[in-house]
């Protein structure tokens, strides 16, 4: 019976060690793979793939990555981040490895949209915002005048910032870049964004017409409604001149024959002469004309 009980505890003792060795088993072949990918997987080639106004020198430059990094200890984050903030014409970067030793990014580029005037200065935005460069009155020639917001301390690279009391009407600016730039229709945006309204976006759309929105409706919706208005006004041969108001829950576009737009002072660019703003019935002020439904 002792032999058989000694027999009976060698076997438990065999068992319990034999799950031991297969953890250490495990963690060794764990710590020679890291081992490996810090030994082996180093940067030695960095490709660049998409268009923008950069060099690849100039991206990798802002990168901060440099030959020899480890592949796997690349913090892709602050990467994205200083190739974003040094390199403002650039949109999107996405960073992938390609092993053995190689870096790829992949970027886009910037579009811009419009101009804000600040601390006598003229800042470039794109569709997000983002200031990509500053200067004088030529840097708003042919660009889109954004009206209503003032910026609090600009810095190309760096997203435009505003009081918090405006805050809203920026992120509503945001929100209709983003839907005009799904539209495919950032190019057709001129002259100017006006956002002096607590309840209108007003922007000029074509060489002609402006447009106006309800400020927090649905951008995606009311895109779509101005698509669908222009391309009416094409097939009956109506020429895009006047202001187009888009705020009617009908989701009907009322062309109205005057065009409206913003009142400037004398040092803005460029210098315009305004219009009477369409009111809630679709009517210019002092005027009975009965606005055209262009759907």
């Amino acid at each position: 019976m002792a032999a058989r009980r000694n027999r009976r505890g060698r076997r438990r003792n065999r068992g319990r060690f034999g799950a031991l060795y297969k953890v250490l088993s495990a963690l060794v072949i764990v710590a020679a793979i890291l081992a490996g990918c810090v030994v082996f997987f180093r940067v030695n080639t960095v490709l660049v793939d998409g268009q923008c106004p950069y060099t690849k020198e100039e991206i990798i430059a802002a990168s901060g990555v440099e030959q020899g990094d480890n592949l796997f200890g690349l913090d892709k984050g602050r990467i994205s981040s200083r190739i974003y903030t040094q390199l403002p014409y650039i949109d999107e970067v996405s960073i992938n490895c390609k092993l053995p030793d190689t870096l790829v990014f992949r970027v886009s580029q910037s579009i811009p949209v419009a101009c804000l005037k600040s601390g006598g200065s003229y800042w470039l935005l794109d569709t997000k915002c983002k200031i990509l460069e500053s200067g004088d009155a030529s840097l708003a020639e042919g660009r889109a005048l954004l009206y209503g917001l003032e910026a609090v301390n600009p810095t190309v690279g760096s997203v435009l910032t505003v009081a918090p009391e405006q805050q809203e009407k920026l992120d509503r600016l945001r929100a209709f870049l983003a839907a005009i730039r799904e539209r495919q229709m950032t190019g057709s945006i001129t002259s100017f964004i006006d956002l002096t309204s607590d309840n209108e976006i007003r922007f000029g759309y074509g060489e002609n017409l402006t447009v106006v929105m309800p400020l927090n409706g649905d951008f995606t919706e009311k895109t779509y409604d101005l698509k669908r208005a222009l391309e009416t006004m094409d097939e009956r041969g109506i020429t895009r001149t006047g202001t187009l108001d888009l705020n009617y829950e009908t989701r009907e576009g009322h062309l109205l024959p005057e065009r409206w737009l913003p009142t400037t002072s004398a040092d803005s660019v460029p210098a315009t002469q305004s219009s009477p703003a369409p009111d809630a019935e679709g009517k210019e002020e002092g005027e009975t004309n009965e606005a055209n439904q262009t759907q």
